[in-house]
């Protein structure tokens, strides 16, 4: 695995598209990473043995040297199977460091909790916010983003750069895998939203 080493692994959710076990695997077994999951979400990942695995509940934290993860809302859902739905919980993540705040939204709807965000931590460097799967909007949009909505949730953490993460990947909803990057280029009214192609990077102030 042509990576650097990692300190630590977040994961929002068990949706198979965030919880993929092999992938998992493969980092585990390469013995540098930590894994913090959502509540209920260590069981799985104890049981294929991977981690170390560390659950958080929205509202804790767990640190590392110069590095603290806080556990914050998100309005989705959980489940792998048509029996364990919502028996494990789901979440984004506020991470600090050097001083510096970086907000991962994870899967998420619109909602109250991006100013809550905000009003507790202040303004997020860097927001990772979902853009993709959200069609049809009477189906998806208790649990996912239109573009639209995603750039509304970055004037709202007021953050200084946002990149649109979830799309062009799995083709998961009724747009096609490239209508959520066009949508969002096409009323992205700012140069601090930026949507990369997957294996593109961006440096940062």
């Amino acid at each position: 695995m042509d990576l650097p080493s990692i300190d630590v692994v977040l994961i929002s959710h068990n949706h198979y598209d965030h919880l993929d076990l092999p992938t998992l695997r493969r980092l585990a077994a390469r013995g540098d990473s930590t894994f913090i999951v959502p509540v209920g979400g260590a069981r799985l990942l104890r049981a294929e043995n991977i981690g170390p695995a560390h659950e958080l509940d929205w509202g804790e934290a767990w640190s590392l040297t110069g590095l603290t993860i806080h556990c914050v809302p998100a309005l989705h859902f959980s489940s792998r199977g048509i029996y364990d739905r919502n028996i494990t919980l789901w979440c984004g993540y506020m991470i600090e460091c050097q001083e510096r705040l970086v907000y991962f939204a994870g899967d998420t709807a619109f909602g109250h909790h991006f100013a809550q965000i905000r009003e507790r931590f202040g303004s997020p460097h860097l927001a990772l916010l979902p853009i993709g799967a959200y069609e049809p909007r009477w189906f998806m949009s208790p649990v996912h983003m239109a573009p639209d909505e995603a750039i509304k949730a970055h004037e709202i953490l007021a953050a200084k750069t946002s990149i649109a993460i979830h799309h062009g990947t799995f083709q998961l909803a009724d747009e096609s895998i490239d209508t959520p990057r066009r949508q969002l280029l096409g009323c992205a009214h700012s140069e601090s939203f930026l949507v990369l192609k997957n294996g593109q990077s961006a440096d940062l102030p």
